[in-house]
């Protein structure tokens, strides 16, 4: 092979890897066969779980197909009920959505799960703001979460959950400031998984839009910690993408609920697809070298 043909393959397969949608993608920088795993995750997003569609009982036979896995423990990236957030939306509704939730959860209720909050997951229109099911206080509460942000560490992994849900999909002042600290606080060297609803980056927010619009903040926050090794984990878009820069790697993954549990419609590539994106979860796979191994495992119920 000349160096022309060499460049040009090489150029079509960095253009493959950037493509949307695309139904299973295994992430990760194979440097060793001698790593070790650490940990197994199981990274649901948009669950959007709701009683009509028979989502509950889909949503169950998807979670007890997880299982199987062998996962330690769940990442849940928000959007976790259909849609709590817009004007019409009454008490008894949103009643109706979280118990849905914590009936369908049984079924892992044996496993922890960090969850962050999604955009549709808040019930804004409550009486007033001293409301107790008003805001982002009640899901932190229906969610089982001790913030709206938050960190914790397992096996040598530092975990940072993010609130994107502020004024145009932002990190507010307050979370600003935590965050900063709380990359300046860990070991140089230390692994990191940052959840977030919202895509940080990514190719497929450049079509769908979608993404955190402080995605510079971050991104050069990131870099000035470029001592760690952060791995970003996000939802909201239905769609599947990776990305990385600056040595940081950006993971979007499908949804669960796919087409919010329904057939499609026309520019559905499948059943219950969002455009060309299956309705799926992902397995996470961290190693004690710092690398993960992001793959996507579509579902069909």
């Amino acid at each position: 092979m000349n160096r022309r043909e060499l460049l040009k393959n090489l150029g079509l397969t960095v253009g493959t890897a950037a493509l949307c949608g695309t139904t299973s993608v295994v992430s990760a920088t194979e440097r060793s066969d001698k790593r070790k795993k650490v940990l197994r995750i199981a990274h649901i997003t948009d669950v959007h779980i709701r009683p009509e569609e028979n989502a509950p009982e889909r949503f169950v036979k998807c979670l007890e197909e997880i299982k199987k896995h062998k996962v330690d423990f769940f990442l849940n990236g928000g959007d976790t009920i259909f849609a709590a957030d817009y004007g019409n939306i009454t008490r008894e509704r949103v009643n109706e959505l979280w118990k849905v939730w914590n009936e369908t959860t049984k079924t892992i209720s044996n496993f922890e799960m960090h969850s962050c909050l999604g955009n549709h997951d808040m019930w804004w229109a409550a009486p007033n703001k001293e409301d107790s099911m008003y805001g982002k206080q009640y899901v932190v509460n229906q969610l089982k979460i001790p913030n709206r942000y938050y960190s914790f560490d397992k096996k040598g992994w530092h975990f940072i959950i993010l609130d994107s849900n502020n004024k145009d999909a932002t990190l507010d002042d307050e979370q600003r400031r935590w965050l900063e600290k709380d990359l300046q606080s860990i070991a140089v060297g230390t692994p990191v998984i940052c959840l977030s609803h919202y895509p940080i980056l990514g190719v497929c927010t450049h079509i769908e839009g979608g993404n955190h619009s402080d995605s510079k903040y971050i991104s050069d926050l990131f870099y000035k910690n470029k001592d760690k090794k952060i791995s970003c984990f996000s939802g909201h878009i239905h769609l599947l993408d990776s990305a990385e820069y600056n040595g940081v790697h950006y993971y979007c993954n499908g949804a669960v609920s796919g087409y919010w549990w329904e057939p499609g419609d026309k520019d559905s590539a499948g059943k219950s697809y969002y455009k060309q994106t299956p309705p799926g979860y992902a397995i996470i796979d961290l190693f004690d070298d710092g690398t993960v191994h992001n793959q996507y495992f579509p579902h069909t119920y």
